[in-house]
């Protein structure tokens, strides 16, 4: 009988270590794929990547021609790029977050009416439609109206997609909250509107905050919807009814120049560092003020 449960333990300890580096050794390779376009785009980037990249506009052709006869690094970078990804990614912002956070409250509260419901289901869905679609959609309801490509439109398209992660962040965050917590601020003889926007939300703070940021992350680098309705800009724009650039749209048109090739993999580097940054900053906000 000794000898039987001696033999079940060890049988179990073999078990128990097998799991755990299968689960190691299938960790490792979801992350090469990571590491590997990390240290590719290190290793053809580094060379483009200087101060000029964030203080000089997009070259033309004919400049990064004269530039790779010569054997010189490609002159210009990306500031245009820049600057029309912080006026886009700030509309959007501006249209999405306010929206999504208001609807993921009504969504919380009152979960269970047929509007709710209908609503839910339609933030599920939208979250599923390509963004080339969306695209396509704002070109028809912004772009063709306006006469004009501009910042608005690509704003509009981005703060669609931004929604659907938004409200469910929001929708979670407060379902995690305690009963105990909205009965104490209503029996203190708070209002309901004063206990949801100051008690009930900042307590959500992490999950909100952090739901948020990931979806600023996930439409920094999307380029189809910005194809059709902010077109791109070859100097610095900061009227939002006018077109601009964005830092996706120089990549898929640098992509496009055999000259301009060499400013891919800076400009995707750029891009990667940016959106890693935010993604680690959603982390870290989540890890500090998580719920309890």
């Amino acid at each position: 009988m000794k000898k039987s449960f001696y033999s079940r333990s060890k049988f179990r300890l073999i078990k128990s270590r097998l799991f755990f580096y299968s689960v190691c050794f299938f960790s490792f390779v979801t992350m090469m794929p990571l590491f590997l376009i990390v240290w590719e785009l290190l290793r053809k980037g580094y060379k483009q990547f200087n101060i000029s990249l964030f203080t000089e506009i997009a070259p033309n052709s004919m400049e990064a021609m004269l530039a790779r006869i010569s054997g010189d690094p490609i002159p210009g970078g990306i500031l245009n790029g820049l600057t029309g990804t912080l006026l886009i990614l700030s509309l959007a912002i501006i249209i999405a977050i306010p929206t999504g956070i208001l609807v993921g409250i009504y969504l919380a509260e009152k979960g269970e009416k047929p509007l709710a419901q209908l609503v839910r289901s339609l933030s599920d869905l939208l979250q599923g439609i390509p963004s080339i679609v969306i695209g396509i959609i704002v070109y028809v309801w912004v772009v063709k109206p306006m006469s004009s490509y501009s910042a608005l439109a690509g704003s509009v398209a981005l703060a669609i997609m931004m929604l659907p992660m938004v409200i469910r962040s929001t929708e979670e965050s407060l379902k995690m909250l305690p009963a105990s917590l909205k009965e104490a601020g209503l029996a203190l003889g708070g209002s309901y509107s004063t206990v949801i926007l100051r008690i009930l939300l900042p307590s959500a703070f992490s999950g909100v905050f952090t739901g948020s940021l990931l979806a600023v992350s996930r439409v920094m680098g999307e380029t189809a919807p910005l194809l059709v309705t902010v077109l791109g800009a070859a100097t610095v724009n900061w009227d939002i009814t006018k077109p601009t650039s964005a830092i996706s749209l120089l990549i898929w048109e640098f992509y496009n120049d055999p000259n301009l090739a060499g400013l891919v993999w800076s400009s995707s580097l750029l891009l990667l560092l940016i959106i890693l940054s935010i993604n680690l900053s959603a982390k870290s906000i989540a890890k500090k003020w998580k719920i309890q």
